[in-house]
């Protein structure tokens, strides 16, 4: 059996990627969740990631320690995670790569917190930038292939990419086109997204690094979390 290592629900996006792709495509797999330290993640995470950081899957004597990694190798058994039209899942790919490299202003100063609500003290020509091209993206996708998901009918790993944006635009309340919102929602209002949201809500952890970068970035309207 699989195991996926994550971390905490609430601030983890790289984790959320390969665990909302395995989720909705029913890919069997055993959930491992290593918390955030506030003494440091790396020797704890060494353990079983050989960068020391999440997500990680294990399978037997196979490590998989990457998240478009990850993607690839479920790909091998489980042809779901990338759209079957060639031009479709060249597409996916992309944007997936595109997603996993880039985006760094909007990463940096929207960091994932599924129970903040923060109003940004200003959005950068750098962060609009990236919300632009995040636009320019989706709406490409869904043109080009029909939507509802971002390269046809079906969810893939593409989807499990922008992921953490879905919850960054829920967080920070950021603009983006009509249809981009709406691909933006499709993603929310997936099940196997409402059961990452609920049980980032009901974590009993607080990282409290994490906390204060979100606070640096505008004002905290609600912390939605039990802890909170």
């Amino acid at each position: 059996m699989r195991e996926l290592y994550i971390a905490n629900k609430n601030y983890s996006s790289w984790s959320l990627r390969p665990w909302l792709l395995m989720t909705q495509l029913n890919i069997p797999f055993i959930e491992q969740v290593v918390p955030f330290s506030q003494q440091g993640n790396f020797a704890k995470f060494r353990v079983f990631s050989p960068t020391g950081k999440v997500p990680c899957l294990v399978q037997k004597d196979i490590v998989v320690w990457d998240s478009l990694a990850i993607a690839e190798y479920l790909y091998e058994s489980y042809p779901a995670v990338w759209p079957k039209e060639a031009k479709a899942r060249a597409f996916a790919r992309c944007a997936a790569a595109e997603m996993h490299s880039g985006f760094s202003a909007l990463r940096n100063i929207c960091g994932m917190s599924c129970g903040h609500r923060v109003k940004l003290h200003r959005i950068t020509a750098e962060l609009q930038r990236d919300l632009d091209r995040i636009t320019e993206l989706f709406e490409q996708g869904l043109t080009n292939f029909g939507g509802p998901f971002l390269a046809g009918k079906q969810f893939s790993a593409a989807d499990a990419f922008f992921a953490p944006v879905a919850f960054r635009v829920q967080s920070y309340g950021l603009v983006l086109s009509e249809p981009a919102m709406a691909y933006v929602q499709t993603l929310l209002n997936l099940p196997a997204m409402q059961q990452w949201y609920q049980q980032a809500l009901a974590e009993p952890w607080v990282d409290q690094a994490h906390d204060e970068e979100i606070a640096t970035a505008g004002q905290i309207t609600a912390d939605l979390r039990q802890t909170g």
